[in-house]
Parts: structure tokens; sequence; C-alpha cells
């Protein structure tokens, strides 16, 4: 994998290749083999991160990248929908405490967590995979909450603040409505 200390460059294609497409393979297998090729290859990818992000705040360190941007779209779709629907099951986000910490830090940035709709991704994934999921059933219930404290003053000066000034809110016609699941504002 590289090494976590700076060997390998964490790009949107590293990510994608081994992240946002590794739960594909694993949901889109079509035979054991297939399916445990692309399980091992997805866990040992977010390891890797998970250990590298125990040491900066973001992918590349005090900014976020496009990188960060994609890693996060997988993150915030993973307890609800890849541990049963795709069948990445080894660990949900919120039992891997360091990806856990970094998606809901980057919840609360304008223009992440405010733009999340748990109900139709939900949706989507049940209902549009139906060679995945047969009778087309949703999971009911909020899976993955996404709210933690705000950033503080002290954080701040504990230099986790990030560098560069964050994009604004969404405009409130492109919010999501409240009850689905979107991060306050």
């Amino acid at each position: 994998m590289g090494g976590v200390g700076g060997g390998e460059h964490v790009g949107p294609r590293l990510v994608f290749r081994d992240v946002s497409n590794g739960v594909y393979r694993c949901g889109f297998a079509r035979t054991q083999d297939a399916y445990e090729r692309a399980y091992a290859p997805l866990f040992d990818r977010l390891d890797w991160l998970s250990e590298r992000l125990s040491g900066r705040r973001y992918l590349m360190g005090e900014s976020i990248t496009e990188a960060d941007v994609r890693l996060f779209t997988t993150l915030v779709r993973f307890d609800p929908v890849y541990p049963g629907h795709f069948k990445c099951n080894r660990a949900k986000l919120t039992e891997m405490p360091v990806l856990w910490a970094y998606a809901r830090d980057l919840s609360q940035t304008p223009g992440f967590g405010d733009t999340i709709d748990f109900d139709h991704i939900k949706r989507h994934y049940y209902q549009v995979h139906r060679d995945i999921n047969r009778p087309a059933s949703c999971r009911s219930g909020r899976t993955c909450p996404v709210g933690r404290p705000r950033i503080t003053a002290r954080s701040k000066a504990a230099g986790r603040s990030g560098m560069g000034t964050p994009p604004p809110p969404p405009p409130e016609a492109e919010r999501v409505p409240a009850e689905h699941g979107a991060a306050p504002a």
C-alpha cells in the first residue's frame, strides 16, 4: 500500500480505485472469489487511510483536496448502505474511530454535511440496484449520525482548524430537508 509517512500520494484516483470503486466491486461481485478479491483490498486501503489520517486532519495535510471530497462521499454512504447492501461488513464507519472522526469533521464544513440526504441515499441504493436487492426494500431509520460538537477556539489554537476558506453554505433552495437526515448548517 505504500508508506503512510508520505510514501504514496493520496490523490482522487487512489481514493476512487481502492475505496469508492472498491465498495462497488464487492457489491457487484458475481462469485465468492471475486467478492473476496475485492473485499480485502478495500479494507486494507481503509486501514491505510485511517493510519494516515491519525497524524493529519486531511488526506494531504491541512487543506481539503479533491481526494478528501471524494472520500467523504463514499464514507457518508458507508453505514447506511455498504455493510448490508454491498456486503462491505468487516466494520462499519462508526467502528473505525479515525475515519469516523474525519467524516464527522468534514460533515460540519459548509458544502459537506448540509448536502447529505440520507433518505435519498438509502432509496437510491436499495431500490435502484434490483439485481443486488431483489425485493427493493429499504432499511428504515437513520443509520449514520453525522453531528458532533463544532470546532472550538481551543482546537483552532491547537492547529486543528485547517487552512483556507471553506465554501459558503448552499443556497436555501438547495438545502436538504431536515426530515431527510441532513446535518444542521
